[in-house]
């Protein structure tokens, strides 16, 4: 273990010193970074500057530092209203207000997604322990932690930070949508390859 954990650190050193933009060198065992990821990888990104005029302190923290908030204190912890639950970097919808449940962490809760694919997990060792990290999987955010003591029927657990999601409440997302068929229905059923009867 000595030597793994000398020659991580040496790896470390000699990555810094080269200036590479990633700490995220091969020969670095995970359990040394904890979540090994590159912000590249992400299909849609923002310069720094602009993150840090669009969000508050607490949410560029938490979605760009990996930062968390303190338990109990997240604007959504025990927020009930009906709507969508999105990345507040990107906007890329995440959780459905019907996932939502109080969980007792301090932290807001789902047990579901609102579709596959909208959040990326990564290992994170980070504070001696393993977790699994969840990020928007569209902009790369920070958003928090999947556990598997979940409710029924997928046992999981989204603990995710306040500050990384923004909310649209029901009833502006259904005016929104439509208004869209409105105006757009048949564009829409072109655009998709099916007829409306």
């Amino acid at each position: 273990m000595a030597v793994v954990l000398r020659r991580g650190l040496f790896a470390l050193h000699h990555a810094l010193r080269q200036g590479s933009s990633s700490v995220c060198h091969p020969a670095l065992p995970a359990a040394l970074l904890g979540a090994c990821r590159t912000k590249k990888t992400w299909s849609v990104s923002f310069p720094q500057e602009e993150l840090k005029k669009r969000l508050t302190p607490m949410q560029y923290h938490v979605t760009q530092e990996r930062g968390t908030e303190s338990a109990f204190t997240g604007e959504f912890t025990h927020h009930e209203d009906e709507g969508t639950y999105s990345c507040v970097v990107c906007g890329a919808p995440l959780f459905s207000s019907n996932s939502k449940f109080d969980s007792g962490s301090g932290w807001p809760s789902f047990f579901d997604l609102v579709k596959e694919g909208s959040i990326t997990q990564s290992d994170d060792f980070s504070y001696g322990m393993h977790r699994v990290e969840t990020t928007c999987s569209q902009c790369g955010a920070h958003l928090g932690h999947l556990f598997d003591d979940g409710p029924k029927p997928t046992g999981k657990r989204y603990c995710i930070n306040s500050a990384s999601l923004a909310f649209q409440p029901k009833h502006v997302a259904s005016s929104t949508s439509s208004s869209e068929a409105e105006g757009g229905a048949a564009s829409s059923s072109v655009s998709d390859g099916k007829t409306e009867l």
